[in-house]
């Protein structure tokens, strides 16, 4: 979870090949709307993004995977709570400059980068009292998903026990 160019989709694919889990890049689930207007520099509200948080909660709740997912507010997690329980948060952290200088360099399909300003706006970190793992981006790729594989190998061992 986190802002555009944190590097969700690169992790979240990274993470599910080392761990042997499917990955699903959450922004495939919005709907067209949601993405007509993204690409407009129109930033989502709360009643945009809540079909699409449901359908990400749907598809967590149906089989274990890795999904990247902004997940910005804590409602928004807890929404995604409320449809896969046992859903666990791998924060991916970072200063504003680096993110603005990410998204530069890319091209993305509807998230334009003037939307970063926004996302930040609104961004909720995870609580200590949320079941979330916070990574500094400015690690190397490799090293953020070696750091999210054994949390997640903890965690499920502890569950085990």
């Amino acid at each position: 979870m986190g802002v555009s160019g944190c590097g969700k989709s690169t992790v979240g694919a990274l993470l599910a090949a080392k761990v042997d889990l499917p990955f699903m890049d959450g922004d495939d689930l919005h709907p067209q709307v949601n993405k007509q207007k993204m690409a407009a520099g129109i930033p989502l509200d709360d009643a945009d993004r809540a079909p699409w948080l449901d359908r990400i909660a749907a598809a967590l709740a149906g089989a274990p995977m890795i999904v990247a997912c902004s997940a910005l507010k804590r409602r928004y997690r807890d929404r995604l709570r409320d449809g896969a329980p046992d859903v666990q948060f791998i924060y991916l952290a970072g200063p504003p400059a680096l993110l603005a200088q990410r998204l530069a360099s890319r091209s993305h399909e509807f998230m334009p980068p003037g939307l970063l300003e926004s996302q930040l706006a609104i961004l909720e970190p995870p609580g200590s009292d949320e079941d979330a793992l916070t990574l500094d981006i400015r690690l190397s790729p490799e090293t953020i998903v070696d750091c999210a594989a054994r949390w997640l190998a903890a965690h499920a061992a502890q569950r085990a026990s």
